[in-house]
């Protein structure tokens, strides 16, 4: 499902034209973003929570040239799927 599937899916679904379902994704992501540069995390019961990990400078080798290549430090967003979620799945 690509995002215009996924956005004509949420229309449906909550009875809205797909242009209002746009409006709320756009602003479901933006404030998804903000929140985690502000390193806030968001939890969202029975769904799951969104974080920025911090990852530490490390060294990496290069698989192509077996060079090895530094990495600076940096924060990567994580989504971590609730336990609701994972058992409605199974």
């Amino acid at each position: 499902m690509n995002k215009g599937e996924f956005l004509r899916a949420v229309a449906n679904e909550a009875g809205t034209t797909i242009k209002e379902a746009t409006a709320v994704y756009d602003a479901y992501t933006k404030v998804v973003y903000e929140t985690l540069a502000k390193d806030q995390k968001i939890a969202l019961v029975g769904f799951g929570t969104y974080e920025a990990k911090k990852k530490p400078a490390r060294t990496c080798t290069n698989p192509m040239t077996g060079a090895k290549v530094k990495v600076a430090a940096c924060k990567a967003p994580t989504f971590k799927f609730g336990k609701a979620f994972k058992d409605s799945l199974n």
